[in-house]
């Protein structure tokens, strides 16, 4: 828009109209002709009331009626979701108006929403989009709205509605085809509300579009759309009052899950490893403060608002997107907004190849480093530039895939993600991040199912030294071969291999807490109660385990009423743990509470009946004696068995 700006600043408003891009609505009366026939005057008054009630109802949803053509309707929005709600709640309403009529003169209107340029000129307003809306329009049935693939890709998911593709439409003066979607209310649902603000903001007078307009006027309101830009999206802002975390002094992000807007639902795994990969990428810069994965990931398949992400996380800016796969072809949609504001100050839209997807990956981190002017080190812009392109395609598919299995914690999926991950990895022997995540897989079989402790760990370290040896970037199979460093009671390895995750990747939740979990063990309990604190805010969505490695350290440094606090927090997490009862036993111990102290023994037994104190002293790979004694003794007291 700005580099247009000339024309409202000295250019020649006669042989320039004025044009812009403009989310723009097309209104009509179904039958309107038949309607005349029985009732000319009856017939238009009501055509009239209900255009009435549709200006209305645009204006307040922050839109501009421009025209009314007899039985049409032309009107503009800066957002999609705003002309969609507009039309949704209209045609709800006119359905029960018009309930109400006794007789057949019911004006019944269908919408065609559509994303293009229009033109002031001669009076009027035309151009293409225009032309689109009204094309868009006359596919959609009576009392119901159809949208173009821009509006349905730009409609956030959160919101009530059901989008049915009615396929690519050849339509009248456009050469390319163009796809349409049917969008409704979803059963039960009514149109969000408007916000206040924009109801206040849209001024009566611009229904219609001014005959004529007076140079001068021209001029200055081309200086107050230059720099006020009030075509500029708007969410609800959120509260800085509210926030259930302080700001951080930096630019800070969540990146929520994108919506799969494949027709296969089946490509869900692949747009949930494009946010996840952004968070990884955003998280390595300095200047910048990311939510972690887990936390930005609560949201899936929600309807919620950017305000109430903001305020639960946090953060100033969220970043939405969508993601559409036909083929080898990829389409990204994004948009970032300051929550603090509610206006949208970057968003675009990306189409390549799948083959050019890590570059696409750094496009989108590259605009967002710039919106948020964040200065790079020349450490990170060497890395960026360094970047590994090339892709073996239907490697990195079985990846992610493999990846989705894997998050989701159950045996079956985890025999799942085995066989995805084995499969890239036959496809590309140097495919670092399946390596790491075949090794992790390893790690979880005997630490999360028991299964075959030496060979599962010595399998896991091996896959993350090939990982390495492929990519020595990565801070994941770092991460990895610490933890199995841990278990295999090799406390200096362990320690070595955390410092490295951490320098590659600073702000990663998942490795900060590792590294307080190998602390928690060798008498670094002060530094691991700090370096917690830093995961879980980074991750106020943090998993148990946070809870669990907290409290132990706080019964590790004698603070056990705090650490009988967390571990009722991790408790009411994960119930199924026997970590947390076995600590609250321990803690209630030696604050002499010994009723507390055998009811949590009781519970731990109930969650485990082989658990014993020899099992427990022959899984923990403990370096303080110092600990080990004092919690044995501590077990004892609560009756937990030897």
């Amino acid at each position: 828009m700005r580099r247009n700006a000339h024309l409202f600043l000295g250019g020649s408003v006669e042989e320039h109209p004025p044009r812009k891009l403009a989310v723009i609505l097309h209104a009509d009366v179904v039958g309107s002709t038949a309607l005349v026939r029985l009732n000319e005057t009856l017939a238009h008054e009501r055509i009239q009331d209900a255009f009435r009630r549709l200006s209305d109802l645009i204006e307040g949803y922050g839109g501009i009626a421009h025209e009314i053509r007899g039985d049409a309707l032309v009107a503009e929005f800066a957002r999609a979701s705003d002309a969609v709600c507009a039309a949704l709640s209209f045609q709800q309403s006119n359905s029960e108006h018009n309930a109400q009529l006794g007789d057949g003169i019911v004006p019944t209107v269908r919408v065609g929403i559509a994303l293009g340029e229009e033109v002031f000129a001669d009076d009027t307003v035309t151009g293409s989009g225009v032309v689109l809306a009204q094309r868009v329009e006359q596919l959609s049935e009576p009392g119901g709205v159809c949208v173009t693939a821009a509006i349905h890709e730009a409609i956030p998911q959160r919101l009530p509605f059901e989008q049915l593709s009615l396929g690519e439409r050849e339509l009248s003066g456009f050469e390319e085809p163009v796809r349409v979607y049917r969008v409704a209310l979803k059963p039960g649902a009514t149109a969000p509300e408007a916000d206040v603000g924009k109801r206040a903001q849209s001024a009566p007078g611009r229904r219609r579009i001014v005959a004529a307009i007076a140079a001068t006027a021209l001029i200055v309101a081309g200086v107050v759309v230059f720099w006020l830009e009030p075509w500029a999206p708007r969410e609800e802002p959120a509260s800085v009052e509210r926030m259930a975390f302080p700001l951080p002094d930096k630019p800070s992000i969540a990146v929520l899950p994108f919506t799969n807007m494949s027709d296969d639902p089946e490509q869900e795994y692949f747009a949930d490893g494009m946010a996840e990969d952004l968070i990884t990428d955003l998280s390595k810069i300095s200047g910048l403060f990311v939510i972690a994965r887990n936390s930005s990931f609560s949201y899936k398949g929600q309807s919620v608002k950017v305000r109430k992400v903001a305020e639960e996380l946090g953060v100033r800016y969220v970043l939405e997107g969508s993601v559409r796969r036909v083929g080898d072809q990829v389409r990204i949609n994004t948009q970032l907004i300051d929550a603090t504001t509610g206006g949208h100050i970057w968003a675009d839209r990306f189409d390549r190849s799948l083959t050019d997807i890590f570059k696409l990956q750094d496009e989108v981190v590259a605009n967002i480093v710039s919106a948020l002017a964040v200065e790079l080190t020349d450490k990170e812009k060497a890395a960026r530039k360094a970047r590994e392109q090339n892709l073996n395609l239907k490697a990195h598919e079985n990846y992610l895939r493999g990846r989705q299995h894997l998050e989701r914690f159950t045996a079956e999926d985890t025999a799942k993600a085995k066989e995805f991950f084995e499969t890239a990895i036959e496809l590309d022997p140097n495919h670092a991040q399946a390596l790491t995540a075949l090794g992790r897989l390893h790690y979880n079989q005997w630490n999360l199912w028991g299964e075959e402790r030496d060979k599962n760990l010595a399998r896991a370290l091996e896959l993350g030294q090939k990982s390495v040896a492929v990519d020595e970037t990565l801070a994941g199979p770092h991460l990895l071969m610490s933890q199995v460093y841990r278990f295999l009671f090799k406390k200096e390895q362990s320690e070595i291999e955390l410092k490295k995750a951490l320098a590659l990747d600073p702000k990663d939740a998942d490795t900060l807490a590792g590294l307080a979990d190998v602390l928690r063990f060798s008498g670094g309990a002060e530094q691991a109660v700090g370096l917690l604190q830093k995961a879980m805010r980074l991750d106020p969505f943090y998993p148990a385990w946070y809870e669990f490695h907290l409290g132990h350290v706080l019964f590790n440094s004698g603070r056990y009423e705090e650490a009988i606090t967390a571990l009722k927090r991790g408790a009411e997490r994960n119930s199924n743990y026997p970590a947390f009862p076995l600590f609250m036993a321990a803690s209630y111990a030696m604050l002499g509470r010994e009723k507390e102290a055998h009811e949590a023994a009781a519970e731990v037994l109930k969650i485990n009946p082989r658990f014993s104190i020899k099992a427990y002293t022959a899984y923990v790979p403990f370096t303080t004696k110092e600990y080990l004694d004092r919690e044995v003794s501590a077990f004892r007291k609560a009756g937990i068995p030897e």
